[in-house]
């Protein structure tokens, strides 16, 4: 089963469980993902979603073995304007959201990620936008959402290199709220869960609401250009040279400007 779901004091808890692939995301976890985070939101009950992975990673992100595939036969803007519709609806979720974060959190994991309210890290953390190396950019939010947390610069050093930074980077950057070792990172998020589940729920729905309302016009328009932006670059050579490389097994030889 390819996610995990729990409800307890009012906190929803949607798991990637993969563990054994570090979670990389097949179409048939991303849906099942889905699935399980719009019942959680639906549900009356829920007060707190807190979103996790189990085992070593968060998750490493879509799973190469199907990078650009479109199983349903969908255009590629078609397939990012659903993923982009379902970390909105994160986003938009009428409960706090958290995620924690361990090992890797790496390309769409880590945007959704970057859609919760809270993000709590574990010390062995790695986050990165790798998508630069297939001739691509981040799809689902990544140029807004990290411009408001980090800045414009450390938002550009993520997304033009494809690197990635520790947990300690994230914390000092803003990108997580808090850094715990890792084998207190499940307690502690289920601690914060809990305690933002027993707060009052209207005020803490206005909360949400009032700082959201800076910025989540931003986001919508934001992910609208990266959108334009990913079909184009779906097109392009470096991008197919990028799967090319893959393929034979290489270095990609990218075109430059």
């Amino acid at each position: 089963m390819g996610v995990l779901t729990e409800h307890v004091d009012g906190v929803a808890i949607v798991s990637f469980n993969r563990p054994e692939r570090h979670n990389a995301l097949d179409d048939e976890t991303i849906e099942a993902w889905r699935v399980a985070v719009a019942s959680a939101l639906d549900d009356p009950s829920t007060r707190c979603l807190l979103l996790k992975g189990e085992g070593p990673s968060f998750s490493s992100g879509r799973d190469l073995g199907q990078l650009g595939q479109r199983a349903k036969g969908e255009t590629d803007a078609e397939f990012v304007a659903v993923a982009q519709a379902a970390n909105l609806r994160l986003v938009e979720a009428p409960v706090p959201v958290v995620a924690a974060m361990q090992g890797h959190a790496i390309g769409g994991a880590f945007e959704t990620a970057l859609c919760a309210d809270i993000r709590l890290a574990a010390d062995d953390l790695s986050c990165s936008l790798p998508e630069i190396r297939s001739g691509l950019v981040p799809d689902t939010g990544a140029s807004v959402l990290l411009t408001a947390l980090a800045g414009p610069s450390r938002a550009k050093v993520l997304m033009m290199t494809g690197q990635p930074i520790d947990a300690a980077t994230a914390l000092a950057w803003g990108i997580v709220d808090d850094v715990v070792p890792a084998e207190s990172l499940d307690a502690r998020a289920r601690t914060l869960g809990r305690q933002l589940a027993a707060a009052p729920g209207r005020a803490v729905r206005a909360a949400k609401r009032l700082v959201d309302a800076a910025w989540l016009e931003q986001l919508e328009a934001g992910m609208k250009r990266e959108l334009e932006a990913q079909v184009e670059l779906f097109g392009t050579a470096d991008h197919a040279e990028a799967r090319a490389a893959f393929r034979d097994g290489r270095e990609p030889r990218f075109e430059g400007r």
